[in-house]
C-alpha cells in the first residue's frame, strides 16, 4: 500500500518526465528533418545546375557546329559568285576588244574613206569661204542702207525743221538769224529755209464718236444721243496736271458694250446639251416600267397601278427566268397599240430639235 501511494504521488511529476522528453523528443526530430531537407533541396539543386551546365556547354558546341558549317557553306557561295562575275566580265572585256578591233577594221576598209573626206572638208571649206564672203558683202550692203537710210531720215527731219521754222527766214529789211552779214556767205540752213515751203497748221479733226465704240448703249447699234452730229471746233484744252486718265478712255469704260453670259452666249446645239438629250432620249426608250395599262377600276385611286416586273398572266403570275421579264403577247391586246406607238414616235420625231 505504501508503494502504491509513493507511486500515486509521484505520478504527476512521472507525467510531466514524459511529456517533457515526448515534446524534446519531437523537437530533436523536427530539427533533423529540416537539416535533412535543407541538404537534399542543395544537393539537388547541384545536381541540377551541373545538368544544366552541361546541357547548355553541349547546346553551344551544336550551335557552333552548325553555324560554322553554315558559315563556310555561305563563304563557298560568295567566293563561287565572285568568281563567275570576275570571269563574265574578262569575258566581256575580251567581247568588247574583239569587237572594237573588227568595227574600225570594217569601218576603215568599208565606210570611211580617208581620201572622200578630205576631198569633201576641202569643198566645205572652200564653200564656207565663199559664204563667208558674200555674208560680209551683205553685212557692208546693210550698213551702207542702215547709213543712206539714217542720212535720208536727218534730211527730212532738217527738211522738217527748215519748214516748222520757216518764220526765221531773212527778208529784204531784215537779216535772218541764219543769215549774219558778218557771213561771207549765208549759212546752208539759211538756203535750205529759202527751198523749202512754211508748214501749214491744218485743224485737226476730232475723232469720230464710232471709232470709240460708242453706239446705242446698252446695245451699241447706234451713237448715244449725247454726242452731236456736227464736230464742234478745237478747245486749247491742256491734260490737267496728275494722274488723270483720257476722257476718251474714261467714256469708253463707261459705255462699254454689254457681255452676253455664257447661258446666252452657248448654243442650244452645243456637245453638252446634245449630250443631254441623248441621255434623255436613251432613258425614255429603256424604260422598264411603260405605265401604259391601268386598270379602270384603280383609274379612280390616287396610286396608280404599277405592273409587277415578272410576267404576269391570266391566270396568275408566271415562272421565274423568262428571257424577258414582261412578254408582249399583242394576240391579247384588246385595242391595236401599235398606232399609239407610231402616233408618239411621230410627235417625237416632229419636235426633235434640228
Amino acid at each position: 500500500m505504501a508503494a502504491l501511494a509513493q507511486l500515486q504521488a509521484r505520478l504527476s511529476v512521472l507525467r510531466e518526465e514524459y511529456f517533457r522528453r515526448h515534446r524534446s523528443a519531437d523537437e530533436d526530430r523536427r530539427r533533423e528533418y529540416k537539416a535533412a531537407v535543407k541538404i537534399q533541396s542543395w544537393f539537388r539543386g547541384c545536381r541540377v545546375r551541373a545538368y544544366l551546365r552541361y546541357l547548355t556547354n553541349m547546346v553551344i558546341l551544336i550551335q557552333k557546329w552548325w553555324r560554322g558549317y553554315q558559315s563556310r557553306r555561305h563563304f563557298r557561295k560568295i567566293v563561287k559568285t565572285a568568281y563567275f562575275i570576275m570571269k563574265m566580265n574578262f569575258y566581256n572585256e575580251m567581247a568588247v576588244r574583239i569587237q572594237k578591233r573588227w568595227r574600225g577594221y570594217y569601218v576603215r576598209k568599208y565606210i570611211h574613206n580617208y581620201y572622200a573626206l578630205k576631198k569633201y572638208l576641202e569643198a566645205v571649206s572652200l564653200n564656207n569661204e565663199i559664204v563667208r564672203t558674200e555674208l560680209q558683202e551683205y553685212t557692208e550692203m546693210k550698213e551702207k542702207e542702215d547709213k543712206k537710210k539714217d542720212l535720208e531720215r536727218k534730211e527730212k527731219e532738217k527738211k522738217y525743221q527748215a519748214r516748222k521754222m520757216h518764220y526765221l527766214l531773212s527778208t529784204e529789211q531784215i537779216a535772218g538769224i541764219y543769215n549774219s552779214p558778218f557771213r561771207k556767205c549765208p549759212d546752208p540752213m539759211e538756203l535750205l529755209l529759202r527751198s523749202s515751203k512754211p508748214l501749214s497748221h491744218s485743224r485737226q479733226q476730232m475723232k469720230s464718236h464710232s471709232a470709240y465704240g460708242f453706239y446705242d448703249w446698252p446695245t451699241c447699234r447706234r451713237p448715244p444721243a449725247f454726242f452731236t452730229e456736227q464736230s464742234l471746233p478745237p478747245i486749247g484744252w491742256q491734260k490737267p496736271q496728275g494722274p488723270f486718265r483720257n476722257a476718251a478712255e474714261v467714256l469708253q469704260q463707261r459705255y462699254k458694250p454689254l457681255e452676253p453670259t455664257l447661258r446666252v452666249a452657248a448654243s442650244v446645239h452645243s456637245p453638252l446639251e446634245k449630250a443631254k438629250e441623248d441621255m434623255k432620249r436613251e432613258k425614255w426608250r429603256n424604260y422598264i416600267h411603260d405605265n401604259e395599262f391601268l386598270p379602270f377600276s384603280s383609274y379612280h385611286k390616287k396610286e396608280k397601278y404599277e405592273p409587277s416586273i415578272l410576267r404576269t398572266g391570266k391566270y396568275g403570275q408566271g415562272t421565274y427566268g423568262f428571257k424577258h421579264f414582261r412578254e408582249v403577247q399583242p394576240k391579247k391586246w384588246v385595242a391595236d397599240k401599235r398606232d399609239c406607238t407610231f402616233r408618239k414616235k411621230l410627235h417625237k420625231i416632229v419636235l426633235k430639235p434640228d
